[in-house]
């Protein structure tokens, strides 16, 4: 091998190919011959390439660690409130669930990119006036029109979130936008395999304690499970601010995985749904679950875009996303004619209303989506116009959650 690599130092074909034969020997030559050859410029380049150390996983310094631990313990001690002051858990976590996760990770935004004061008193101002206003709500039940604020109201904190990490001044900015799409994705992994981890620790823990005599169950799973599952989207989004390289290439994986999957499953569905003759324009049940299926499929697409942007060669997954793109918009067309049919059948209710203008948001968007992958598709612009179409877009979503938030229990009497 030796003798080989001193033959072929001005071949680099000749030399990827001993390397591809027999990595760990070729390693080794080569560090043997670096003292005698560390001018030949190749194996100055094969040097750093067998030799390179990449950079520790980190926890940083203990300021961060500080800011990161006040975090989490501020989180799980908002997640205990209703133990702590004898609440309905169902009632205030409904209400309340959305303040246990995103003003915290706004917060560790703000606090990185050391946000001025006066830049910081209107996300603030949002965070607490939606806090005031939701629990002064009245406790009616049945009440449509402030389920429907509970569900939309993470979306607008979600919002703040999304000011804190692409920061004042930088909100046109494309690429930051996408950056934080493809972090859902990072942070979705990161925390999967933390409490992946958690899971194991309980078992362990409960089932030690178990052997003494011990019955902790209903103190782990009040006090500490709760606070560790509102603690874990901070540490985790931590994580990964300070190890960016950890889950990085896991996210690009499962989205290419899942894109296919779920191009070929709304296929088969769609049959199927043609076969049994089942339809969403009478069954309410149905169009809910259809509902739910199509605003998973539009973030699966968003998420996708998101990852296929950075990659060298996109046409396959540009020709998939258009297809899928294409597929689901059908899916939103038939849920649009269904809600059209029942308003028109039935009249109007806040689900109907807000069901309507969800789903014609996301038909325009689509649509902009899918224009933009079938002009990348055929060569005439490149994958910078799809990541605008779907980022200049965004904050729609967020005026039409303000809407139903702040606006349609009001009109609705809180019915």
């Amino acid at each position: 091998m030796k003798s080989e690599i001193i033959q072929n130092l001005k071949n680099p074909e000749q030399l990827e190919k001993l390397y591809r034969t027999n990595s760990a020997l070729f390693k080794k030559e080569i560090n043997a011959l670096w003292p005698e050859y560390h001018e030949e410029t190749s194996l100055q380049f094969w040097n750093q390439r067998l030799n390179y150390t990449s950079e520790p996983i980190t926890l940083g310094n203990k300021n961060e660690l500080f800011v990161i631990a006040i975090l989490a313990v501020c989180a799980a001690l908002i997640s205990q409130i209703p133990t702590f002051f004898g609440l309905d858990q169902d009632t205030f976590f409904q209400r309340n669930i959305s303040f246990v996760v995103f003003p915290f990770l706004s917060a560790y935004f703000i606090w990185k990119q050391a946000f001025p004061i006066f830049k910081i008193m209107l996300p603030l101002g949002i965070c607490l006036f939606s806090l005031i206003y939701i629990n002064l709500l009245p406790h009616t039940s049945p009440s449509d029109s402030i389920l429907l604020a509970c569900i939309h109201l993470p979306l607008i904190l979600w919002s703040i979130w999304a000011y804190a990490y692409v920061g004042e001044g930088q909100l046109s900015n494309t690429q930051k936008s996408i950056e934080f799409l493809r972090l859902h994705g990072d942070l979705l992994v990161m925390c999967a395999i933390i409490l992946l981890s958690g899971g194991l620790f309980t078992a362990i823990a409960l089932g030690l304690f178990n052997i003494i005599g011990l019955d902790i169950k209903e103190f782990y799973g009040k006090y500490v499970i709760v606070s560790g599952l509102s603690a874990t989207p901070i540490l985790g989004n931590y994580l990964i601010q300070k190890n960016p390289n950890l889950v990085k290439n896991v996210s690009p994986i499962i989205a290419k995985i899942f894109t296919p999957v779920v191009f070929v499953f709304l296929v088969i569905y769609l049959i199927a749904m043609v076969y049994t003759g089942k339809d969403p324009y009478t069954n309410r049940e149905f169009l809910l679950i259809f509902n739910g299926l199509l605003v998973g499929v539009m973030a699966l697409i968003l998420f996708s875009v998101a990852e296929a942007e950075k990659s060298e060669s996109p046409n396959y997954q540009t020709w998939l996303l258009l297809g899928l793109s294409a597929l689901t918009i059908v899916v939103n067309g038939i849920a649009l004619s269904a809600i059209s049919f029942r308003i028109i059948e039935w009249g109007i209710t806040p689900n109907r209303l807000a069901v309507l203008g969800s789903n014609l948001l996301i038909f325009i968007h689509l649509l902009m989506v899918a224009k933009s992958l079938l002009k990348t598709s055929q060569g005439k612009s490149d994958f910078n116009l799809v990541a605008k179409s779907i980022a200049q877009y965004l904050p729609i979503y967020s005026i039409w959650a303000a809407i139903v938030c702040f606006i349609f229990p009001l009109i609705f009497q809180f019915k």
